[in-house]
């Protein structure tokens, strides 16, 4: 069965966002070592998951990068647009993008469809609501939790809507230059 992964960003004290979106407190003057981790954390998969707010920025953003050869970022930017991508919504009638399908059923049941198809592995990117709803119903196997060096008090979380303790296994924390550490858990097997 394919593996789940999602990469997050958090604050240091554990929130994705702001009590209002914001996203201005994350780390981006990214080096070439945390650039690797993220292009070798891609070669091993071969679709994305995308919560239903999260295309309208991410797949234009990709879009223009790939378009442009001269871009720095042109490699990551042809991966982004290249692979295949689902958009678990519940608005959205049809897809609005190339090499993009949407999922509107119960998304335990379509995440679980697609991890039983023939492939590498998946990557999960959104919001929080959606990463919420990926770790309510067990669906990922691994996190790779970017954690900033910023706290920002109060926000957005990703746990909000477990029921019990979620128990996880540290397989591998890895600091950068920028002063992103990234944490890499799997679910913890009692």
């Amino acid at each position: 069965m394919r593996k789940l992964k999602i990469q997050m960003q958090l604050s240091i004290d554990g929130f994705v966002a702001g009590p209002n979106g914001e996203m201005d407190w994350m780390t981006w003057n990214w080096g070439d070592d945390i650039k690797k981790y993220v292009i070798d954390l891609t070669g091993s998969i071969d679709c994305i998951l995308l919560g239903g707010h999260m295309p309208a920025g991410f797949i234009p953003y990709w879009e223009s990068v790939a378009a442009d050869p001269a871009n720095p970022e042109y490699p990551f930017g042809k991966i982004m647009c290249d692979t295949p991508k689902v958009v678990f919504t519940k608005t959205m009638e049809k897809s609005l993008w190339d090499n993009t399908v949407l999922a509107k059923g119960d998304i335990a049941k379509e995440v679980n469809q697609i991890k039983v198809q023939t492939g590498k592995d998946i990557i999960a990117y959104g919001g929080a609501n959606f990463a919420s709803n990926l770790i309510k119903y067990n669906l990922i196997d691994e996190y790779h939790l970017f954690i900033n060096p910023t706290a920002i008090g109060n926000g957005m979380t990703i746990f909000k809507e477990i029921e019990q303790n979620l128990n996880l296994k540290l397989v591998k924390a890895t600091p950068f230059d920028c002063g992103i550490v990234v944490l890499r858990y799997q679910p913890a097997i009692n």
